[in-house]
């Protein structure tokens, strides 16, 4: 199958790995220094301790991405709607759209700006770019895909490169289960720049973690999405399951780059306006992420 991965960060260069190493035809379309790497050795694919050198296609430019039977959409949030602008020439009535994006209206949002259908998926993986070109994996690799006509061939096909892949008619309470971690871990490692263990091993920080989810769990509610009751649980056991995993706001600060926050627990303070629900625990961690965003591109600067 031909397989155009639209923003190749350390979640679409592992899935491109694997589809790559299954014998699927794998495009990466990736910013200039990523393209040049991967171009002049292959992609790196790190895990269990040990490297190995895949064969992919790397472009930096939408206008060279060929036609494709499958697109793994995989940019940050803010990127949604531009890069379904520049990618939208590739498409076929017959291709398959994925996106495999933190939040909950990016598959929304990009079906609007193609006007295609647009599959969303959840993503339950750690893994960040070492270096230009060389992806770490430390741990997961599953996903669950919305319903379509096509899921179920899809999945299947992703199982088969060693992508554990389900289908999941009420995929909304999925992503907003999702989204209820990201809000309980991704703000508070970012701004300490911790990982998960020594993060909630810290006094307080359970407690914070807490009334975000409590927040998330009213907003969903109100919303008319209704997530378990094991939800804090479920949130407190990713920290035993990922305990040196750092959160992708994090690695974004780390480097200077816009975060996602916005579409985070921003997502969920704008939902909870919406509904009249009071999200300030949610509405802190947005403003000291967004403060934090300035401090680091000025450091940079």
């Amino acid at each position: 199958m031909r397989v155009a991965i639209i923003g190749a960060g350390a979640v679409g260069c592992y899935m491109g790995s694997l589809l790559a190493m299954a014998g699927h035809t794998v495009t990466l379309l990736a910013r200039p220094v990523q393209c040049d790497a991967i171009q002049k050795r292959g992609l790196i694919l790190e895990r269990a301790g040990k490297q190995t050198q895949v064969a992919v296609q790397a472009i930096s430019h939408a206008s060279t991405l060929p036609s494709v039977d499958l697109v793994l959409f995989c940019v940050k949030s803010a990127d949604t709607e531009e890069a379904g602008l520049l990618m939208a020439p590739c498409l076929q009535a017959s291709t398959v759209v994925l996106s495999l994006q933190n939040g909950i209206d990016n598959a929304q949002r990009l079906a609007c700006v193609l006007g295609h259908d647009v599959v969303p998926v959840a993503v339950y993986v750690a893994v960040d770019i070492v270096a230009p070109g060389h992806v770490a994996h430390h741990g997961g690799g599953r996903v669950i895909l919305g319903p379509s006509a096509e899921s179920a061939a899809i999945a299947e096909l992703l199982t088969q490169a060693a992508i554990p892949a389900t289908v999941e008619p009420d995929i909304m309470a999925i992503l907003w289960e999702k989204l209820v971690v990201n809000c309980a871990y991704n703000a508070l490692s970012a701004l300490t720049q911790t990982a998960y263990a020594p993060m909630v091993a810290t006094p307080g920080a359970q407690e914070v973690m807490a009334q975000l989810v409590a927040e998330c769990v009213a907003v969903a509610a109100a919303c008319g999405v209704f997530l378990p009751s094991t939800m804090l649980q479920k949130v407190q056991n990713i920290a035993q399951l990922m305990p040196s995993q750092m959160s992708s706001t994090a690695q974004d600060l780390r480097r200077g780059k816009p975060t996602e926050i916005d579409y985070l627990n921003g997502y969920v303070v704008r939902k909870g306006q919406d509904v009249s629900v009071p999200t300030p625990v949610n509405l802190a961690m947005q403003v000291a992420v967004k403060l934090a965003e300035k401090s680091h591109c000025l450091l940079r600067g």
